[in-house]
């Protein structure tokens, strides 16, 4: 009785099929949306501002095509990616064995701990649509059930690793205008530019996993996964609405 949506689902016209489509996945095309726009925006704003340097140290402006290859418009792209996933990583990992009395962010209070295999549906307590991984054993079951926090953990450091690299090329070019020496890539990791650049976005990433866990304790959003139901109860933890 329950394949009967999916297949008039499959059958549907391509204009039904497609509003589905947009539909069911609306969350993700939308931030993703978002995300191409602000990353458009800032190049945008960026070729001028990066033009307007050039042409006060008396050089030549460049295309947009030639900025967005330059050191200067790809660190400033991982320096806001590494704080990114930083957050998610910290955040992943952390509420595993962390937790906040009253807040929807947190795990219940007695839950602490990545839990019991039949908890977490694993191994022969795997259901008959878990993804495979979920249901074999040894290593690939290791690797899967914490798959999301390493997959976040290595675009951090990759995206961390490649901002140092656009941050010393940018930081040299700046050097070379001033008619002052470059410095190594060993060098520029323990600069005060680099470390500014990098404190100053995981700060702000920071507060702002904290601010959601700790207001979301006594504020509601109603409909939101991410706040308990309006009703709940201020104490309340591990409750979404």
């Amino acid at each position: 009785m329950s394949a009967a949506p999916e297949t008039r689902e499959g059958t549907a016209p391509i204009g039904r099929r497609v509003r589905l489509f947009l539909r069911h996945n609306s969350l993700g095309l939308f931030f993703v949306t978002a995300f191409l726009l602000a990353l458009s925006g800032q190049a945008v704003a960026g070729h001028a501002e990066f033009n307007n340097q050039l042409v006060a140290d008396g050089l030549e402006p460049i295309g947009f095509g030639a900025y967005l290859t330059t050191s200067d418009f790809g660190v400033d792209v991982m320096e806001n990616w590494q704080s990114e996933y930083l957050q998610f990583f910290l955040y992943i990992f952390g509420t595993v064995y962390l937790l906040q009395r009253g807040s929807p962010e947190s795990k219940e209070l007695g839950r602490a701990g990545i839990e019991s295999d039949q908890d977490q549906m694993v191994g022969e307590h795997a259901a008959d649509d878990s993804p495979r991984w979920a249901a074999a054993t040894g290593w690939r079951t290791a690797v899967y059930s914490r798959s999301l926090g390493l997959v976040m953990g290595t675009i951090f450091l990759l995206s961390f690793l490649a901002q140092s690299v656009t941050g010393v090329a940018a930081y040299n070019e700046q050097q070379l205008r001033q008619l002052q020496a470059p410095v190594s890539w060993s060098a520029y990791l323990s600069s005060a530019d680099f470390w500014s650049r990098t404190l100053q976005n995981w700060q702000s990433e920071l507060l702002a996993v904290a601010s959601m866990a700790v207001l979301a304790i006594y504020l509601r959003q109603r409909g939101s996964p991410e706040s308990k139901p309006v009703g709940a109860s201020h104490s309340a933890t591990g409750v979404e609405g």
